[in-house]
């Protein structure tokens, strides 16, 4: 099961893409989330024998029954102008205020206990195209235990700039998640895969917009005190609500940068990546 939070009110006024005057980029990103969801997961594959001009199934071993609802706050969402069948998802809407968006998405998560194996939630910019995405997140589970949380590093891409692409959630201050979490405990996992190494590194920065919880790890989290407390203590708001509630219940990992690509998310546009050679300056050569 997805719950995507998705929000759009263009005042223009906001630092957020949900914010801006053009709806056409955030209906864009969200279509293309929805999209590939069911092109990458569904049960919806084939391929094609020429000799006998059939379709015939693929990817039964990866593909999956999935169900995906959309978390809107009053009017201001962009679903009536998604470029998508109507089947494709469903429509959850609330009064919750926008920035919180995500804690409405945890509501429709536990109310849906014992009907998933995965229970996520992404921001509507995030674009999985990984078909093994969650099969690499079993075997972390199996090889970790249910406590440790493996999260994918968020990625822009462009053919212009200085970067062809950029993974843009670095580490923050040590200081900011420290009221939270003890990186230090089991700073590193090691692993391999096909005969390469893999290394996880405890998450100075958890956050990535998203979270992917199987069955045991969803019951979990919704039985602790802090479920649903609407803390915003962690930066602000949208990555708290996004963020907080799984970094105090879980060991949160991230692929090392050497391998940042184990398990990767994309995040639409080039927001983050054009600020390189800018804002972000180029390491000296």
């Amino acid at each position: 099961m997805f719950a995507i939070a998705h929000f759009f009110n263009p005042s223009g006024e906001g630092k957020h893409a949900s914010q801006r005057k053009d709806p056409r980029p955030r209906i864009q990103a969200l279509a293309v989330a929805i999209a590939n969801l069911h092109q990458v997961f569904s049960k919806s594959q084939c391929t094609i024998d020429i000799g006998q001009r059939v379709a015939v199934p693929a990817n039964q071993l990866q593909s999956h029954d999935i169900d995906i609802v959309i978390c809107t706050t009053g009017s201001y969402h962009l679903l009536g102008q998604l470029p998508l069948p109507a089947h494709f998802y469903k429509h959850h809407p609330t009064q919750a205020e926008p920035m919180l968006l995500g804690f409405a998405c945890q509501e429709v998560l536990r109310d849906s206990l014992g009907q998933y194996d995965y229970y996520c939630f992404l921001e509507d910019d995030l674009i999985i195209s990984d078909p093994w995405f969650f099969i690499k997140l079993a075997w972390f589970t199996k090889m970790t235990g249910t406590r440790h949380l493996l999260q994918p590093n968020r990625y822009e891409v462009s053919p212009q700039g200085l970067v062809r692409k950029a993974y843009i959630d670095g580490d923050l201050a040590p200081k900011v998640t420290a009221p939270f979490q003890n990186v230090r405990e089991e700073p590193e996992l090691k692993g391999q895969v096909m005969g390469t190494p893999v290394i996880f590194h405890r998450a100075l920065n958890p956050h990535s917009g998203c979270y992917f919880l199987n069955g045991a790890q969803m019951a979990h989290w919704a039985e602790q005190p802090y479920f649903l407390d609407k803390d915003t203590s962690f930066v602000g708001p949208l990555e708290s609500a996004a963020t907080l509630g799984i970094m105090k219940t879980f060991r949160i990992y991230k692929p090392a940068p050497h391998n940042a690509g184990f398990l990767e998310i994309q995040h639409y546009g080039n927001g983050f990546l054009s600020l390189i050679g800018g804002q972000v300056r180029l390491p000296s050569s």
